[in-house]
Formats: structure tokens, sequence, C-alpha cells
């Protein structure tokens, strides 16, 4: 039996707020905020983020509200 993975969609965006437990709010290019928090690897690297930084996003296709930051650019 095949497994089928769940595609994850990549965005890019704009820290808009810094919040409690390395959880942000970020601005999507249509205007759209999402709820994100960062990826394992960003947190074990000790990425830091702040407002104004541009990230990319994987989000999951069912639920457009929260998304996860893999990458600083």
């Amino acid at each position: 039996m095949p497994e089928d993975k769940e595609q994850a969609v990549e965005l890019d965006g704009v820290v808009s707020a810094v919040l409690a437990g390395t959880m942000f709010r970020v601005k999507l290019r249509n205007g759209h905020e999402v709820l994100a928090h960062i990826s394992g690897k960003m947190r074990k690297r000790f990425i830091r983020l702040v407002i104004g930084d541009q990230v990319k996003l994987e989000m999951s296709q069912y639920d457009t509200e929260k998304a996860r930051i893999v990458y600083r650019l």
C-alpha cells in the first residue's frame, strides 16, 4: 500500500510580531497573517528572528492559520 505523504505549501512572508514561546506573527505577500513557530533546525542553530525579517514558511494545505518557519532570507 503506497504511503501518501502530505505536501506542505511553501510561502514567503515578513515577521510582523514576536510572541512568547518562539511564536511569531508573519504577514504573507497576499496580506494574510498567520501564526508561525520556528522549525527544529533553526532552534537548534540558535537562529534569531526580529520584526521585519523575511522568512520562508511551510504551511499545511488543510490549516491556513498556522505555519512553520524553515528559513530566514
